[in-house]
């Protein structure tokens, strides 16, 4: 579904990303685990040609290394920012139409029920401003706007950051749910958090990968156990 070539990211003189190559299969999550600095967000943002970087990017057959940001998000791939990033001043519902501002098709109120039958939650504040949101409904809203696009796969950066541990539980098995209808690529800083529901890991240091593996084989192994999840 995915597959990147020797990407690399410069800034300046620093080499945030170092040549990597990894692919995202259909039907599976795939996760990038790392400290903080080793690449991971340079690395999404450079598929989606929103940094300068070299290498080649290709998409569901297609070379969108060249491609622009939004033609990129047209032709299926979606990314759900760290931080979230929604839309403070603009109500839930709004926040998803705009979701949906590159979708030509006529099913925006389609889509829209589909989004709220996922996450019942966002219904229930449907008319309620992003900002007034609580952090794990923030995320529920930022993943229902990027599923607003149809996306053939889905990007999502750092999806725990900031919540607590019974809301990281929700937004994980949302996540495990998604799977079943679209590939992802996840980011996530709590490698154990992520191990547990991928199907294979890439681990990112210093700008380089530096071991790769399913899952499950990751989560037991001894070196990685040490660095990333605490013994």
């Amino acid at each position: 579904m995915l597959k990147v070539e020797n990407l690399e990211v410069k800034y300046g003189v620093i080499r945030a990303v170092r040549g990597i190559d990894f692919e995202i299969k259909a039907g599976t999550i795939v996760t990038l685990i790392g400290a903080n600095g080793a690449g991971k967000t340079s690395t999404l943002n450079a598929i989606v040609n929103s940094v300068k970087k070299s290498g080649k990017v290709v998409f569901n057959g297609i070379d969108i290394s060249n491609h622009r940001t939004d033609k990129i998000v047209k032709e299926g791939l979606a990314l759900v920012p760290e931080g979230r990033k929604i839309f403070i001043n603009l109500t839930v519902d709004e926040n998803l139409r705009m979701g949906a501002f590159n979708n030509n098709s006529n099913n925006i109120e389609e889509l829209k029920d589909s989004i709220y039958n996922r996450f019942p939650r966002l219904k229930e504040k449907i008319n309620q401003l992003g900002g007034t949101l609580s952090g794990g409904e923030q995320q529920m809203l930022a993943i229902g706007r990027a599923l607003m696009s149809q996306p053939k796969m889905l990007m999502l950066d750092e999806p725990s950051l900031g919540l607590a541990p019974k809301i990281i539980g929700e937004v994980f098995e949302i996540i495990t749910e998604l799977k079943e209808d679209i590939p992802i690529l996840l980011i996530e800083q709590n490698a154990f958090a992520a191990l547990k529901i991928a199907d294979y890991g890439y681990v990112l240091e210093n700008g380089k990968i530096t071991l790769e593996d399913s899952a499950n084989n990751l989560l037991g192994n001894d070196a990685v156990r040490a660095k990333y999840l605490g013994g």
